[in-house]
């Protein structure tokens, strides 16, 4: 008996202790998303007891004023996401106060895949693809960049930080969210929204990568890059964040608008509402089928690259500019009795003076003496040995743009010998060989010659050159 009596004392200690620990407030907070049993709106300030990170909820208590008179008990449980505790009972107060504008509004999604992004930019991480009529919590409207539409145009709408039915916070843009206020009631997810989720690893693959035409793939592979088509950024952009893809290249431009992207088999994928359809041919390479209007299937070839365009747009003007300062150091100033003095600038522009005598056959005749520099021009394999590089003097014109002039060149310690290299003896940014009659120049640096002199006897000199 003893025992007995003594077993009964320390459960009812224990008992004693349990119902006074749940009875203390752990503190308060405020309902982010509303509740349906029993109907709480968010924006609620209310009493919070218990965390348990064992089964991610809350346990709090009900307010006076949404208890049913014939409910029993007065707590209940909440997931962790759905209430943001703030401390005190005035803290909570103060923060219900400041979410007020946003307490009751919501959002249901007018697209399937639209992203959540851990920015408010439509370059920032995707966290989370949002389903057709799936709804999201408003938790606060904020500054971000704006979304771009296919024609460079910011889209009409705002960033807001949200909240999904199963607890992750990010940044959508509203182009394609259709805001509404909700007081009571149920919730719901549309029919479309509350289907079970696919997974799609592929697509979400897809979507994270930037596209470019399959020609910047062959120049970054061969080592040649065109920096004025790279800076053209040729591409294209699915567009989740505003539903409207995007083909961007030199003869297309055309922009589709859509509601979803499904599957259509394993790698393809479907434009819903849009002519166009999209199929991965392996991770770096995408096919693009589209319907111009004219009815006609057209298709084109994107890759993803190794590395930002950006960066690669770097790379390749510091590349440029190392080969222009070489010259630069060489001179800045050389000169030839015949075709005049040729001078370049640290800004990376050159004077050419007294050259009447390649005027108009070489030089136009609108051509001014002066221009600027670019080293994006790139030898043959035949020439790679012969020259150290070549390069294009762009004159200035009377009226309009630059006047293009393309040359090889190769340097010594007296000097510097280019040779004109004519249109059709191009491939795109490659000399692929040289002039029937070559036309060779060389220059003397001025710091050194300052008369004529023969050329070096181990160079060949055109009959035309002094």
């Amino acid at each position: 008996m003893r025992h007995r009596g003594l077993s009964f004392f320390i459960i009812s200690i224990l008992l004693s202790v349990s119902l006074s620990f749940c009875s203390r407030l752990l503190g308060w907070g405020v309902l982010l998303w509303s509740t349906e049993e029993p109907a709480i709106p968010s924006g609620t300030v209310l009493p919070v007891y218990i965390r348990s990170n064992i089964d991610q909820v809350w346990v709090v208590g009900i307010p006076d004023t949404y208890r049913k008179a014939d409910q029993e008990t007065n707590k209940f449980e909440i997931p962790l996401w759905q209430l943001e505790l703030s401390g005190g009972k005035r803290a909570a107060r103060a923060r219900a106060e400041e979410f007020s504008e946003y307490a009751r509004l919501y959002a249901e999604t007018a697209q399937d895949g639209l992203p959540i992004r851990s920015d408010p930019d439509n370059s920032a991480r995707r966290v989370y693809r949002l389903k057709m009529g799936q709804i999201i919590k408003i938790l606060a409207k904020v500054d971000g960049n704006p979304a771009i539409s296919a024609t460079g145009e910011p889209l009409s709408g705002d960033w807001y930080r949200v909240l999904t039915e199963d607890g992750v916070v990010g940044y959508c843009f509203s182009y394609r969210l259709k805001l509404f206020e909700h007081t009571e009631g149920v919730l719901a997810l549309t029919q479309a929204a509350s289907a079970a989720k696919k997974e799609d690893p592929d697509l979400d693959m897809l979507l994270s990568q930037s596209w470019y035409p399959d020609w910047y793939g062959t120049m970054i592979s061969s080592k040649r890059i065109d920096l004025d088509d790279l800076e053209k950024r040729w591409r294209f952009t699915p567009s989740p964040d505003t539903g409207i893809a995007h083909i961007y290249l030199p003869t297309v431009d055309l922009s589709f608008s859509y509601t979803g992207i499904q599957s259509a088999g394993k790698g393809s994928w479907r434009f819903e509402g849009a002519p166009l359809q999209m199929r991965l041919q392996s991770d770096t390479i995408l096919t693009v089928q589209y319907t111009e209007n004219g009815g006609a299937l057209r298709s084109a070839i994107f890759v993803s690259l190794p590395m930002e365009l950006e960066d690669l747009i770097v790379q390749e003007t510091e590349r440029q500019v190392a080969l222009f300062q070489n010259l630069y150091a060489l001179g800045p100033a050389f000169q030839s009795t015949n075709y005049g003095n040729l001078s370049f600038t640290g800004a990376g522009r050159f004077t050419w003076t007294g050259n009447n005598i390649l005027i108009p056959q070489i030089i136009p005749a609108s051509a001014l003496g002066s221009g600027s520099v670019n080293m994006g021009l790139y030898l043959g394999r035949d020439l790679e040995e012969r020259y150290t590089g070549a390069f294009i003097l762009r004159f200035d014109g009377i009226s309009g743009p630059g006047i293009a002039v393309h040359f090889m060149y190769t340097v010594d310690d007296q000097g510097l010998r280019i040779e004109y290299v004519p249109p059709d003896n191009l491939d795109g940014i490659t000399v692929i060989r040289r002039a029937a009659t070559p036309t060779v120049i060389y220059f003397f640096k001025t710091d050194r010659q300052s008369s004529v002199q023969p050329a070096p006897s181990n160079q060949a000199v055109n009959p035309l050159e002094f």
